[in-house]
């Protein structure tokens, strides 16, 4: 299945400079091993250790966050779309 992965700014350098692109798998952890194949690197900047999300960084699976659709493990299906978003902090 072959999912469109959207790339935040400040993740593009691993990506030679791509704002989107297409990856595969069942479940959103094939998704990233799949990313990782293609952009070394891009992996170890999504996730904490091997098995839990960044907390800097949200991931949605067309509208909804992961974190309530499974994490990892949250299937994915044909034509989905992956955004991946820097957490924002700060303020005065």
């Amino acid at each position: 299945m072959t999912v469109t992965v959207r790339i935040p700014f400040p993740l593009r350098e691993l990506c030679g400079g791509q704002s989107s692109c297409a990856a595969s798998g069942g479940s959103l952890r094939e998704i990233f091993s799949h990313l990782d194949q293609e952009f070394p690197g891009l992996k170890e900047r999504l996730l904490e250790g091997p098995e839990e999300l960044r907390s800097s960084v949200n991931v949605f699976l067309n509208d909804e966050d992961v974190r309530y659709l499974g994490g990892l493990d949250a299937p994915v299906r044909d034509g989905d779309k992956v955004w991946l978003v820097p957490a924002i902090a700060g303020g005065g």
